[in-house]
Parts: C-alpha cells; structure tokens; sequence
C-alpha cells in the first residue's frame, strides 16, 4: 500500500497569530540606527578592551574640544585686543584730536581780530592748520566708520557744518581787514555755531568711539570661563583615566596618556596665566592710560573754550549777555571752564602714576594759576577803559594771558603723549600675551589626543 509523503505544511500567518519571522542579520523591527548603536556600545562595554576603546575615544573627544575651544575663545580675545590698539583708541584720540582742532580753530580766530586789521600771520597759518586737520581726520575718520552708526552720523553732521563755519569765518576776517565793525558780528555768530553744533557733534563722536573702545577692552578681558571649565574636564578625565590604568595593571605610568595630561596641562596654564597677564595689562592701559588721556583731553579742550571766551569778552565788549541779562556770557562762561580745568588738572595728577606723567600736569596747573591772575589785571584795565592795555595784555608776546595759555596748551600736549605712549605699549603688552596662545592651543590639543590614544592603544594590545 502506497502512503503520501509526510510533508509538514507551513502554518498560514493568521494561525501564528499574525507573528512574523525577522531575517538573520537585520535589527529587530522597532529598532533604528541609534539603537542598534546603543545596543552595540554595552555589548563592548562588558569586557575590558570595549571598555577601553570608549574611554581611549572619551579622552581623545574631551582634549580636542578643549583644544578647539581654547582656539576660539583665545582668538576672539587676542582680536578684541588687536582692536583696541590698531582701530577703537586710535579713532578715539582722533575724535579728540577733531575735537581739539575746531576749538583751537574758533580760539586762533578770535585771537587774530583782537590784533586789529591786520592779522599776524602766524595765526592765519595756525587756523588754517588746525581746520585742515579736523578736514583731515574727519575723512579718515570715515573711511573706518559705518554711516549708519552714531559716529557715522556726527561724521556727516561735521561734514556739512565745517564748511558753513569756514564761510561765515572767511566772511568776519575779511570785514576785519576792512576795519568793519560787521566783523564782530560775523565772529560771533561764527562762534555760535561752533559752540552749539560742531563741538557738541565733535564731542558725541568722541563719546561714540570711546564707548566702542570700552566695548573692545571689555571683551578682550573677559575671562575664557568655556575653555578653562573645557580644560579642567580634560585633566580630571585623564587623571582618572590614569588611576584606573595603576589600579588594574599596578603599574605606574603611561607613556601616552601622561604625554597627553602634560599637554593639556601646559595649554590650561598657559591659558591661565596668558589671559591673567593679558587682562593686567589692559586693565594697566585702561586705567593708566585711558582714564588720564581723557583726563587731559577734556581739560585742554576746557582750556581752549576758556581762552576763546577770554578772548571774546574783549571782541563783544559786553554785547553779548547771560540769559538773566545780568553778566557778560563770556566772562562768565570763561570762569566756569577755568574752575572745571583747575579740577581736571588735579584728576589728572592723581591719574598720573610716575614722575614724567605728573611733571607736564604740574606745569600746566602752575600756567592756570599764572593766567587766572594775569587774567584779573586784564579785566581792571579794561574796565577802567584802557581798552587797548587789556588787550595787550591778553595777546602780547611777554607777560600776557596768551603767554600763559600758551604754557598750559604746550604742558598739557606733553602730558597726553605721554600718557598716549603709555597706553599704547601697554595694550601692545596685553595683546602680546594672547598672541601665540591659540595655534599653541590647537597644536597641543591634537597632541594631547594622539597621545591619549596612543596610551589606550598600548593597553589595547595586551589583549591581542
């Protein structure tokens, strides 16, 4: 008798309950990449060279990041710094050499209508350098400013300012020369517009650049905290990775892993050390430096206006009044700049930290003394009438209020190319200490990966 053959036939799915049979090799359904990843990492994480292999991969990640880190952060320091010497300070002292120039300008001026007709040529020269050099200074000015900035603003407001000044001073000194009283005129309001719309522009663009050159400093002395708590993980991460390393094979060293500490040691103490000498001196050049250039800047310019309403008092003779119509505007206001640069002047000399510094300082409060008492013998003579007396004595060659002006002006110039040179080296110092801080940061950060790598290889290869 013939059987059929004993086949056994596949259960349909809906008798499986719908189960379905994934193929060998593939990851079970539900699972993707990561957690094929995650799945793979514990199977290796159970036996030592697995092990090793992860902290070997640790370690190396841990010192390139701080490595790169390092890099980065230390860059952007050692730009904030090149900033604050080769770009913010230097258009700083630009904005006041402006401010200084138009003063000066306005001063000069006044100071050639009291000679009479015929100005001295001396001071036709020295006005017209001075409106060339604020001219000169406001296209470079410019040429490192964004228009749609504050500087930019006050930049095209002096541009459109300092030619109607110029007119209307060309306008006074030639009515002068014909001997027309309508000179004066023209003068002061020459000087009008100078006193309330190119100095005060002159002055919010050196506020501008000088916020901008404090933004810089500060940002160059910002601690790298990100780098220094990078580093920190680093060597902890490499000590532990050494103690583990003693603790199960007794032995003392090695080779590459304390290369690697050694190196990401040297690049967090030279981190540390770099940026706390690089913050010293631009904190040194900020407090040594900037606060007394502006010190000195606001009391050369305060003595400037003095003397341009010095001389103004005498071209007015009493013409033109305070608002309560009770005293001459310009005596008065000459009396409040002198007050204010007497005060500036003793700011300064506290500022100043060394015997070169304070010696110019001392001279020009001397002058200030010096011409506020020669300025007292001005104001008898000319109210007892010997109008031509006062103004000898306020623009005569010896003995004269000009002399004394002359005297501070030359003191204070001294004072601020000192202090200008003290800043200067000192940023330069602090720009110097971050200088090969970041390549020496990403070259020892490689350094220090391969060499943890290479220490875990070592280890690796006992097992082989």
């Amino acid at each position: 008798m013939t059987h059929p053959p004993n086949v056994r036939t596949a259960t349909p799915p809906s008798a499986q309950g719908h189960a379905s049979v994934q193929p060998p090799g593939r990851p079970t359904a539900g699972r993707g990449a990561w957690a094929e990843g995650r799945r793979r990492l514990r199977v290796a994480a159970t036996t030592e060279p697995g092990r090793l292999q992860i902290i070997g991969a640790v370690l190396a990640a841990l010192v390139l990041a701080f490595g790169t880190v390092a890099a980065f952060e230390i860059s952007a320091r050692a730009g904030a710094a090149d900033d604050v010497v080769s770009r913010s300070q230097p258009l700083s002292a630009d904005a006041a050499s402006i401010y200084r120039s138009l003063a000066d300008a306005d001063t000069t001026a006044s100071s050639g209508f009291l000679a009479g007709t015929e100005e001295p040529r001396e001071v036709a020269e020295r006005y017209d350098r001075d409106i060339a050099r604020a001219s000169r200074l406001l296209v470079k000015a410019a040429t490192n400013t964004e228009s749609s900035s504050e500087s930019g603003r006050q930049i095209a407001r002096l541009n459109e300012a300092l030619p109607r000044y110029t007119g209307l001073m060309e306008t006074a000194r030639a009515n002068n020369r014909l001997g027309r009283p309508l000179g004066g005129a023209y003068l002061r309001f020459a000087n009008e517009q100078m006193t309330k719309d190119l100095l005060p522009a002159a002055q919010k663009l050196y506020d501008a650049e000088t916020a901008r050159l404090v933004e810089d400093d500060d940002d160059a002395r910002f601690w790298p905290v990100l780098s220094l708590a990078a580093g920190a993980v680093a060597v902890a991460a490499l000590v532990w990775a050494q103690r583990r390393n003693y603790r199960r094979t007794n032995r003392v060293f090695n080779h590459g892993l304390v290369a690697a500490t050694a190196a990401t040691t040297v690049v967090l103490l030279w981190l540390a050390v770099g940026h706390t000498v690089a913050r010293a001196q631009l904190n040194d050049a900020e407090v040594h430096g900037q606060q007394s250039l502006k010190v000195l800047n606001d009391a050369r310019i305060n003595s400037l206006k003095a003397r341009a309403n010095e001389n103004l008092t005498l071209v007015a003779r009493g013409a033109v009044l305070t608002n309560d119509g009770k005293s001459d505007k310009y005596e008065t206001d000459y009396a409040t700049g002198m007050k204010e640069l007497g005060e500036q002047l003793h700011r300064a000399e506290r500022l100043a930290d060394d015997g070169e510094g304070r010696e110019p300082v001392q001279d020009a409060a001397e002058g200030v003394t010096e011409w506020q008492e020669r300025h007292k013998d001005v104001t008898a003579t000319d109210r007892s009438g010997d109008y031509d007396g006062a103004v000898r004595k306020v623009i005569g060659a010896k003995g004269s209020t000009g002399e004394s002006f002359d005297r501070v002006d030359a003191a204070l110039e001294k004072a601020l190319a000192h202090e200008q040179r003290e800043f200067t080296q000192a940023a330069k110092d602090g720009r110097g200490a971050l200088a090969a801080l970041p390549i020496g940061a990403a070259a020892l950060g490689v350094l220090g990966a391969v060499g943890a790598i290479v220490g875990i290889n070592r280890r690796l290869s006992e097992y082989r």
